[in-house]
């Protein structure tokens, strides 16, 4: 096989960049692992009922994003008001936070507790200012330690397997984008003066029949313009010489089959990409690759005998209670997600390919989170009718203390080969929200397009900055 541009993974970054390049004339190929295009923005269907992969909101400041979004999306883009708690203490807490709500559900004494810890926070950084190294650091900086202990540490510590004192504070200040609990109650009280931090963004877009449109539309727009996106492709060795990538080594069901290019972007998880080149990088750069680690995710949808179950975008639930630490329901974010008189609520069980939860048999899992949702007080046992359960490997990069050096070690070697461009959250080993993820996919074309038009000029490249 033969391309002029060779697109190893099939997610947003991927697809984007396949749009652009095969809307500007060029020869592209895409090669996903999967079924399905879309990686952890896909839309999953069972008995009728739709869900998402956790369940994603589109929300941008790109104009060129959004209106890729609109052309290739062959449905409307709902405009959907985010209402999201936090399950604490068997009470319901809005979040982002209202102050008034949060006094009726921590209760007076915790919420004096934790505007007491805010305040001495503040004093303290100001009489000692130091470094932030760590998760703990930021919030108990941000937040005050008595709202790091009630909320912070058991839910992050839940989604990372992690102490919070392991935690790169780098994660949670690209997470939270700007939001602290002064930041708040300010804007509860007196509004938000300008756009304020995304966090506190009351509404999103999102396509009717699920962020998987998003994909679908990406490939058909491809494939439409003579591009090719091949599913069920696994990437086997990806062979360099003399400061280039030359070939990939794909297998397709039984057989393995080269493939040539004048230019590659990867968005495979960037361990996986260091271990797969051929002659091998060197041993500190394959260790560097050994510390970087990904956090996985194991959705468990439950269906339901009812129109609804909630009135909620999210749920938040930080407590050892629930083996889940977050739940959504797919028709309060459009109606389209599902039929009527049913329903589905998705957990999010964030855990390791290592862990027993992961290896635990499906029927199991959905009993086991039915009986979770019936002890919350969310569902009647009864009304539990079935449910599905989706594995998604190397769905979070964990941004554990040190990981900026292991990345930066991965990323500079990779920056000798002159072709080789790394976009999107596992590649380029990044927090990106879904339209910066799109949006590294549209740089990298960007930088092979202009490349062309000028050939001989040395061009930024997309990824290996980190």
């Amino acid at each position: 096989m033969h391309g002029e541009v060779v697109i190893l993974g099939g997610g947003l970054a991927g697809l984007a960049a396949g749009h652009a390049l095969a809307g500007a004339g060029r020869e592209v190929a895409v090669f996903e692992r999967d079924v399905e295009v879309g990686g952890l923005a896909r839309t999953v269907e069972h008995r009728g009922q739709r869900f998402d992969l956790g369940g994603h909101r589109l929300l941008t400041d790109s104009a060129r994003v959004c209106d890729l979004v609109r052309e290739v999306v062959r449905e409307p883009l709902l405009q959907v008001p985010r209402s999201s708690k936090i399950l604490l203490r068997g009470r319901y807490v809005d979040y982002p936070l209202r102050p008034l709500n949060a006094l009726s559900g921590f209760g007076p004494r915790a919420s004096l507790r934790a505007l007491g810890g805010y305040l001495a926070a503040q004093l303290a950084h100001r009489a000692r200012p130091g470094p932030l190294q760590s998760l703990e650091d930021w919030v108990v900086r941000h937040h005050g330690r008595p709202m790091f202990e009630m909320f912070f540490r058991p839910y992050s510590e839940k989604v990372w397997g992690l102490g919070c004192g392991q935690i790169s504070a780098d994660w949670v200040a690209q997470r939270i984008q700007g939001l602290t609990l002064g930041t708040a109650i300010r804007h509860a009280l007196f509004g938000a003066a300008g756009a304020g931090p995304r966090t506190l963004t009351s509404e999103f877009l999102y396509p009717a029949r699920g962020i998987g449109s998003i994909a679908d539309g990406l490939r058909a727009a491809i494939a439409a313009q003579r591009g090719r996106v091949h599913t069920q492709s696994r990437v086997t060795r990806i062979v360099h010489h003399a400061g280039r990538i030359r070939q990939v080594v794909v297998r397709q069901g039984g057989r393995s089959a080269s493939c040539q290019a004048n230019e590659f972007i990867s968005s495979l998880p960037l361990p996986a990409l260091a271990r797969l080149l051929s002659p091998a990088p060197p041993p500190a750069v394959l260790a560097a690759a050994t510390r970087l680690r990904y956090r996985d995710l194991l959705l468990v949808a439950v269906r339901l005998a009812r129109e609804r179950a909630t009135d909620q975008t999210w749920i938040y639930v930080p407590g050892q209670e629930t083996a889940f630490g977050r739940l959504h329901e797919p028709k309060n974010w459009s109606p389209q997600m599902g039929t009527r008189g049913e329903t589905l609520l998705v957990a999010e069980h964030f855990c390791s390919r290592t862990d027993a939860l992961w290896r635990t048999d499906d029927g199991t899992l959905v009993e086991r989170c039915s009986d979770e949702l019936a002890a919350l007080g969310l569902i009647a046992r009864r009304e539990a009718l079935d449910g599905v359960v989706v594995r998604v490997p190397y769905a979070y990069p964990a941004f554990e203390i040190g990981y900026r050096q292991a990345s930066a070690a991965v990323t500079g070697y990779l920056a000798r080969f002159a072709n080789l461009h790394v976009i999107g959250r596992t590649g380029a080993f990044r927090y990106y929200n879904m339209d910066h993820a799109i949006e590294s996919g549209l740089q990298a074309a960007d930088a092979i397009l202009a490349r062309a038009a000028a050939p001989g000029v040395a061009l930024p490249r997309t990824g290996t900055d980190a």
